[in-house]
């Protein structure tokens, strides 16, 4: 069972400069929201209560601004610095003493992901006691990302970094589930040409004992990376289609802390007060 999870929000975001330049991408509005709710938002959908948010050195009083250690969602936040960017597994090792002997979920912080049986298909799969567990989209061009070959267990056979060439079009998303081995094996990482821990290369260490399994996010989900300026907008521009057209909100955080009983009319009214007069404070009030 995983009841621990971490964003890993740090990154240069170089490829959106000079966007980032003075600030960290994850607090960049992603239409009318911080993009940072987006995949804090996930794992609460998932049911996960403790989250360690990983930030740039230097950067965390930016992130308590948005998203304080006490907060009015009924979870617990801790933060941890990065001193610069070592890659994905990283987060293992800096996260080591929040993991302790728990399980864990990583998901990138400039990860969407959105679709009706999202909240089903998290909660099933938290359930994990060994190996890990990667989540799989299907992309017109997996030559730009990590794709995996899965067989008709849905056990990943094959793992390519940006492959020239592939029978496969499931990218590996940005959203991640491990047993505690995960620590062990991301200390045992060496890093690449790139002078990076890599995340592939952890997740060849469970397909090597048999025990890396896939979920699929199918023709019903969306999974968006906003790691450049193109697809930022573009997720942005998805964000505000669904939300105008349904009058619902995506990543209202407060709202998922609310149907999850996890807090109460007090604390709506709190964040109301906190976010001030604007459109996310009045949808809160309709909660309530």
């Amino acid at each position: 069972m995983i009841n621990k999870g971490i964003i890993l929000a740090g990154g240069t975001g170089s490829r959106m400069s000079p966007l980032t330049k003075s600030v960290n991408k994850q607090l960049l509005p992603l239409y009318d929201k911080p993009l940072i709710f987006y995949p804090l938002s996930v794992l609460m959908l998932a049911g996960i209560k403790n989250v360690l948010i990983i930030v740039n050195k230097g950067q965390l009083a930016q992130f308590r601004k948005i998203l304080p250690e006490n907060n009015n969602l009924g979870i617990k936040i801790q933060y941890k610095e990065q001193f610069k960017p070592n890659g994905l597994p990283e987060a293992f090792i800096i996260g080591e003493k929040f993991i302790g002997k728990d399980n864990v979920a990583l998901i990138l912080g400039d990860n969407f992901f959105y679709g009706q049986s999202l909240t089903k298909t998290l909660k099933k799969n938290i359930s994990i006691k060994n190996g890990a567990k990667v989540f799989l989209h299907p992309v017109k061009n997996p030559n730009l990302y990590g794709v995996a070959t899965i067989n008709k267990k849905n056990k990943v056979i094959k793992l390519i970094e940006k492959p020239k060439k592939t029978s496969s079009n499931l990218a590996v998303t940005g959203l991640y589930f491990f047993d505690n081995k995960v620590i062990k094996f991301s200390k045992t990482l060496k890093p690449s040409k790139r002078k990076e821990l890599e995340i592939v290369d952890l997740l060849k260490k469970y397909k090597k004992s048999n025990n890396l399994k896939a979920e699929l996010i199918g023709r019903g989900g969306t999974w968006l990376d906003t790691g450049n300026i193109q697809d930022y907008y573009n997720a942005s521009n998805y964000i505000a289609v669904i939300e105008n057209r349904q009058g619902l909100k995506i990543a209202c955080i407060e709202e998922i802390a609310f149907k999850n009983k996890w807090i109460g009319k007090k604390n709506i009214l709190d964040a109301i007060k906190f976010y001030g007069n604007c459109d996310y404070a009045n949808y809160l009030k309709k909660l309530i």
